[in-house]
């Protein structure tokens, strides 16, 4: 179990208040997400042009947003940024001690953060004769990507026909710096849920809906956007509500053994 928490954006000019708004709530949705991942903790944000910040250590979340190193990485969201992504990792393989291990990982070209196991990574790296950084599973889905990557673009078809090997549980947030305007949120069978601001152009993520719903109580405008399980939602910058959605297959596992 890990959690996942951040903010995707749409193309809109927005004034430092609404910036730091933002991050005040995407820092809320770490923190609540720390009982979901105590082991380590880590962001990341992507622009328009491909420039990236990546910060992760091996801390609590509680912890990490203080770290001075935390405060710079937010104050280098502007109006080019288009996803920030936060994850606070349970430890399931792979030590969190070796920082590569831990969440956001950067596989190439893409960046992503994954909530689940996939069960036979080992043999998927092996059969497609992949890179590895890591010693986390989560990596594969990250290089089955950055695989797919066909004129500076994912491939969906590719990755998605890829994605149907793995066998575990998937749900997973991931961009491209070729590509960064396109978002991919891959909500398999573990949770995720989703706000949406019109007026801000912004959808918020998190893994559990009781942190959006704590960490909104008091805020207006923020409106579910519902997505069943086993879905591929893709977002673009441009017009962030334009949005589009198909069907996510692979073989859904809830536990190591034979699949039913």
């Amino acid at each position: 179990m890990c959690g996942l928490a951040g903010v995707i954006f749409g193309k809109k000019r927005r004034r430092a208040e609404e910036r730091e708004y933002l991050a005040w709530l995407f820092t809320r949705l770490l923190v609540m997400s720390e009982c979901r991942g105590p082991h380590a903790t880590g962001v990341a944000w992507l622009n328009r042009d491909g420039e990236h910040r990546l910060f992760k250590r091996p801390a609590r979340a509680g912890q990490f947003v203080t770290d001075k190193a935390y405060q710079e990485v937010l104050s280098g969201i502007d109006n080019r940024t288009t996803i920030l992504l936060g994850h606070t990792r349970w430890r399931t393989r792979g030590d969190e001690r070796v920082n590569r291990n831990n969440h956001p990982i950067r596989a190439g070209d893409i960046i992503g953060t994954h909530n689940g196991t996939i069960y036979n990574a080992d043999y998927l790296f092996r059969r497609f004769k992949l890179r590895r950084f890591a010693q986390v599973d989560s990596e594969l889905l990250f290089r089955l990507a950055h695989n797919a990557v066909r004129d500076d673009r994912i491939d969906m078809e590719r990755f998605r026909a890829r994605l149907e090997l793995c066998r575990g549980q998937i749900t997973a947030v991931l961009a491209s710096r070729l590509d960064p305007e396109t978002i991919l949120v891959l909500k398999g069978n573990k949770p995720l849920e989703l706000r949406a601001h019109r007026r801000y152009r912004v959808v918020l993520y998190a893994s559990d809906p009781a942190f959006l719903d704590a960490v909104l109580a008091d805020e207006r405008g923020w409106r579910e956007l519902p997505v069943p399980a086993m879905s591929m939602v893709v977002f673009r910058h441009e017009d962030l509500m334009e949005f589009s959605r198909e069907s996510l297959e692979f073989i859904a596992q809830a536990k190591r053994g034979k699949a039913p």
